[in-house]
């Protein structure tokens, strides 16, 4: 298999040369941090226990523990590192039913509220009973008129192969006002097996309306095409929104022109047209027009 690899964009197509504003901010691409770990604008680092604090938390309430619970889940939202949104989403379930089981419906309708500001489609068991699902559809149903956060993720059409690729980043709405920065995360179709999947990740930071920004291009010898999904964070680093997945990415098609041959080429003619008009000319002026070397003829004395 032909070897495809994205082109780290030099000094030479640094951000701002050559691009313009309608374009976009030419961005680095870095490689992509397992989902053990979080980018903390320098380095992958460790995500801390949160996650371990939500489990904890979550068996808990299936033990019917629940002031234990409450307090391993406050510790996971207080100070347990930055949460990947899966567990961003579990995190605000379990807060939400542990408040609901304590009958503090003003907390248990703040959480879910939050719950489903992260994913809008969540669905609670109807076993957790009235006293849960009670609170959750109500929040549900206020929320109805309220649009939920979303961003939308744009390219122009005819995409090819080294060219750099712009991509606009819009955001749709954002009432929890938590929208603060993204990461894009880019592979070619087939890498799935290089390190780390294959993703490369490039980082911005998110504006009201749209946010424009370029790839670098890519090398192949065949059409191809770029895998990506995105990641939102709020001002803690937490996951607040997902947009695409990396089992399921969306695609930009990238077409591959192969290279001119040389003598289709119009720098070819450009320059080697005017010389072999030239030689043509000089052999046409030897042979028809420039005067003999030798003077033929005979000469009569009388």
């Amino acid at each position: 298999m032909r070897r495809i690899a994205l082109l780290l964009v030099g000094s030479a197509l640094s951000i701002g040369c050559g691009r313009s504003a309608s374009q976009g901010t030419l961005l680095g691409l870095r490689a992509a941090c397992s989902p053990a770990l979080y980018w903390d604008g320098t380095k992958c680092q460790p995500r801390g226990d949160g996650a371990a604090n939500i489990a904890t938390g979550k068996d808990a309430l299936v033990k019917q523990d629940v002031e234990r619970a409450k307090a391993a889940l406050d510790a996971a939202a207080e100070r347990g590192g930055p949460l990947d949104h899966e567990s961003n989403i579990t995190l605000w379930e379990q807060r939400g039913i542990a408040a609901a089981f304590l009958e503090d419906e003003q907390g248990a309708a703040a959480a879910f509220d939050m719950l489903l500001s992260l994913d809008p489609g969540h669905i609670l068991s109807y076993r957790l009973g009235p006293q849960v699902t009670f609170v959750f559809e109500k929040v549900r149903n206020e929320l109805k008129t309220q649009r939920a956060p979303a961003v939308d993720v744009n390219w122009p059409s005819g995409q090819k192969v080294g060219d750099p690729v712009p991509l606009e980043i819009d955001v749709i709405a954002d009432p929890k006002k938590f929208l603060r920065r993204a990461t894009v995360f880019v592979r070619t179709r087939g890498d799935q097996l290089a390190v780390g999947g294959g993703w490369r990740a490039a980082d911005l930071t998110l504006e009201q309306g749209d946010t424009r920004i370029v790839l670098p291009g890519i090398r192949a010898q065949q059409a191809t095409s770029l895998e990506l999904y995105l990641r939102a964070y709020d001002d803690r680093g937490n996951e607040v929104l997902a947009w695409a997945d990396p089992t399921r990415p969306r695609e930009i098609p990238l077409r591959y022109d192969p290279p001119v041959k040389w003598y289709r080429n119009w720098k070819t003619f450009a320059i080697g047209g005017p010389a072999i008009a030239l030689v043509t000319g000089l052999v046409v002026y030897a042979l028809t027009i420039a005067p003999p070397d030798n003077v033929s003829g005979s000469a009569v004395v009388k």
